[in-house]
């Protein structure tokens, strides 16, 4: 019964119900004084005619078990007042949540009590561990990349000079507590051939948000409150950075979204300019992490740029909390090409630094051949997982189902977050 989650561990809602009882027993004795006891009288004297009219004889225990069921039913009534005046509040300030009033306190509390995580990343991977994330624990911040400049966040990044809301605007989806409606219309994308097409309504209205506000962290901070988000969101800068690729050959190429298109090994990636700072809560939440992950997502356009924001990679060597890099299913036609896990995670370190990943957490379940052939023709092809060569990294690692296999392969957010609470709960980082 819904009705019993009142008396859950953690509701807090019991020491309140004992005092309220208390007071009530309190109220009583006094009105028992009053009168002289004679309201007692009455009511014992009529518990005994009606139990010798029924059976015949009085035995005292009776009173006894009389006593009690009132003592229930009294704490019953108690129970029923105090839950419909709290409803009746919660109407007048939400009225569409009031039926899930004692689901909604007891989610958070249970989640308000999850550990500190830290998500640092960007993409379609960085939103489909949040949504999994937000349901274990509300204390998450998402650290997201400011290097996107492609479709709507490039185009208003250029016509606006403000940072590419895409990822962020995804970010706050997966982290929202909405109603479906609210979800769908910040993921809305207008069609037609005019200045509108192409753009989402939520870039849009983080855009407007930034006008009004002046700054991208208060027009997040801003935005989560009508999306009502667990967590937060940040940039990891507030500065306009550009993402160039050092190529093998030589070559450098400029821009995120073109990095792939040139189909050549990467050496290394960079910011221009080069130093940016990182955002002060970023940092902060970094350093009061109780864990770090990394990914999921593309690794040298959604997960290394943050790594490079001046502060972050030296805060997340620094910091005491377990960090996890959660590694891509399948190569990235363009960008890890024939790269085995190994090479993920070397290429995070030769960026960020030694200490900067603890484990890498990596797919433990078999492709199907269908789904082998189907990425065979984008040039994508399982990451093979090389233990030994993980482990000479200094870096341990993790398998755990973590994917789901319909149309495409996806990692799944709820097997994501069942798999990093695991690691964070079981792994001690001290060994």
């Amino acid at each position: 019964m819904s009705f019993l989650k009142w008396l859950y561990p953690g509701m807090k809602f019991k020491r309140w119900f004992v005092l309220f009882a208390f007071g009530v027993m309190t109220a009583s004795v006094g009105f028992a004084l009053v009168f002289n006891y004679k309201y007692l009288d009455i009511i014992e004297e009529g518990i005994f005619k009606a139990v010798y009219y029924w059976r015949g004889s009085y035995n005292y225990t009776i009173t006894t078990i009389a006593g009690i069921i009132i003592v229930l039913l009294g704490a019953t009534l108690m129970l029923i007042a105090i839950r419909y005046v709290i409803r009746s509040v919660i109407m007048a300030l939400v009225p569409n949540k009031s039926e899930k009033l004692v689901d909604i306190i007891y989610e958070k509390r249970k989640l308000g009590k999850g550990p500190n995580v830290v998500v640092i990343g960007g993409g379609h991977g960085l939103s489909v561990l949040l949504r999994g994330m937000k349901t274990v624990t509300s204390n998450v911040t998402a650290i997201v990349t400011v290097a996107d400049d492609g479709g709507s966040s490039g185009r208003l990044r250029e016509d606006l000079g403000i940072l590419p809301p895409g990822d962020l605007r995804n970010c706050l989806v997966a982290l929202a507590d909405t109603e479906p409606l609210m979800e769908k219309l910040f993921q809305y994308r207008f069609e037609g051939k005019g200045a509108l097409a192409g753009h989402s309504f939520g870039n849009l209205f983080i855009a407007a948000m930034h006008e009004v506000t002046g700054d991208m962290e208060t027009a997040l901070q801003k935005s989560s409150k009508v999306l009502a988000v667990k967590g937060n969101v940040l940039p990891a800068s507030k500065e306009s950075v550009r993402l160039d690729a050092i190529m093998e050959d030589g070559t450098v190429v400029e821009g995120e979204s073109r990095i792939p298109e040139a189909h050549k090994r990467i050496k290394r990636v960079k910011l221009f300019p080069e130093k940016v700072p990182a955002v002060n809560a970023a940092l902060e939440a970094i350093k009061n992490a109780d864990a770090i992950i990394l990914g999921p997502g593309s690794l040298y356009t959604s997960v290394m740029p943050n790594l490079l924001v001046d502060g972050i990679a030296d805060a997340l060597i620094k910091s005491k909390a377990i960090k996890i890099y959660i590694c891509n299913v399948m190569t990235q036609s363009g960008e890890t090409d024939n790269y085995t896990a190994s090479m993920h995670v070397k290429a995070i370190l030769d960026h960020a630094g030694r200490g900067a990943v603890d484990y890498a957490l990596v797919n433990g379940r078999e492709i199907s051949d269908e789904m082998k052939e189907y990425y065979k023709k984008e040039d994508a092809y399982p990451v093979v997982i090389d233990e030994d060569a993980i482990n000479a990294l200094g870096v341990g690692f993790v398998k755990a189902d973590m994917i789901d296999e319909t149309d495409v392969i996806r990692h799944n957010p709820d097997k994501l977050a069942k798999s990093v609470m695991h690691m964070i709960y079981s792994l001690n980082h001290d060994d």
